[in-house]
């Protein structure tokens, strides 16, 4: 009895009821069913909330990645004579934990990687989330968070858009990538067309996933998609985004246009001659200075940890701005921006926990 007044008085305290019914699991199936996967304008919503709380401190989170040598994965699945087919790509095998919580929920996105994985009808890569409640920390869901993540990823578009100092009624993008978080960064942009953007020229390592992805679009963007074989058209993009596998630059700087603005979601995707120049002549910014830095996996954190340095001790005094901490960069009219995204844990427990709520007000209807 006494434990039990105990209990009853803490939560009184915390001014919260334990959760102590059974996890729900929601798979593709149940989410569709249940009519709760979030729309595009949803995911923008809720991220412009996660936003403002992690720039108040009210919302919190970490990444760790745990990845495997692509030689083992060779040797020990038996597929020694593969490597040549993944030639000028990453395998990344690999697995990967993000975590967070913010004022009501906490939670942890598991991630299972493998590029190899296309020769198995799989996806390259699968998000599990576990839902929390913030002070018990019980679990309220376990969640297919694959679709939700590259929404939150592909979400960076439409914001880092914004902040280019682009002066023009047309603008011309290029995207270099076809996968699904080229196919969530399309559905950004056009959630943000307001800008009027008017073509996208789409280039991915296989020209047949640049068309299927073009096909299975085009009907329903406000712009035109084009998809290219090579970069000759690279030199009209006004915006330029990078999300692909590569484990090296997809373009070469004098490609670019001088004034050109560059959103960067992929690897060792950039050359090191455009930052340095970006960085003379414009403005460079990442979504957060310390998770870029320790992730050391794309090319903005690559080019200080590959002399010794650290992005995450220079940047600051490089004037190296972060979204996590304002999102008023001013950056001048007519000058070039390179901004590097490696994608910030806490985002995916506000749009997860955003479709839950959304699962239990329907499910209350």
């Amino acid at each position: 009895m006494e434990g039990n007044q105990t209990d009853t008085k803490l939560a009184s305290v915390l001014r919260f009821t334990p959760h102590r019914a059974e996890p729900i699991v929601l798979d593709e199936k149940e989410i569709a069913a249940s009519g709760s996967a979030l729309s595009v304008r949803e995911v923008h919503d809720v991220l412009e909330q996660a936003w403002h709380d992690i720039r108040n401190g009210r919302a919190l989170g970490h990444k760790s990645v745990l990845s495997l040598p692509e030689e083992a994965f060779w040797r020990e699945a038996g597929y020694q004579s593969r490597p040549k087919e993944f030639a000028g790509e990453r395998l990344g095998w690999k697995l990967s934990c993000l975590y967070g919580a913010n004022p009501e929920f906490a939670g942890v996105k598991v991630i299972g990687a493998n590029a190899f994985n296309r020769h198995f009808g799989l996806r390259r890569s699968r998000s599990t989330y576990i839902l929390m409640e913030k002070f018990s920390m019980q679990p309220l869901a376990i969640i297919d968070a694959t679709a939700l993540s590259a929404a939150r990823t592909g979400a960076y578009a439409a914001q880092v858009l914004r902040l280019c100092p682009i002066e023009k009624d047309q603008i011309t993008v290029f995207l270099f990538g076809a996968g699904p978080v080229a196919k969530a960064i399309l559905a950004s942009l056009a959630d943000c067309t307001a800008r009027q953007i008017g073509r996208v020229y789409l280039k991915a390592r296989r020209l047949e996933s640049a068309k299927a992805l073009q096909a299975s679009l085009s009907m329903t963007l406000p712009f035109d998609v084009v998809a290219v074989e090579d970069n000759g058209f690279l030199a009209e993009a006004d915006f330029v985004i990078t999300a692909t596998n590569s484990d090296r630059p997809v373009f070469g700087d004098h490609e670019l246009r001088h004034d050109a603005c560059l959103l960067h979601l992929g690897g060792d995707e950039v050359p090191a001659e455009t930052l340095r120049r970006i960085l003379r002549q414009g403005q460079v910014g990442c979504d957060d200075l310390a998770t870029v830095s320790r992730r050391n996996s794309q090319s903005l954190a690559l080019q200080f940890s590959r002399v010794g340095g650290s992005l995450e001790a220079l940047g600051p005094h490089l004037g190296i701005l972060e979204l996590s901490k304002t999102k008023d960069w001013r950056v001048q009219p007519g000058a070039p921006l390179s901004v590097t995204c490696v994608g910030l844990p806490v985002l995916d427990l506000y749009v997860v926990a955003a479709l839950f709520q959304k699962y239990r007000a329907n499910r209350e209807i």
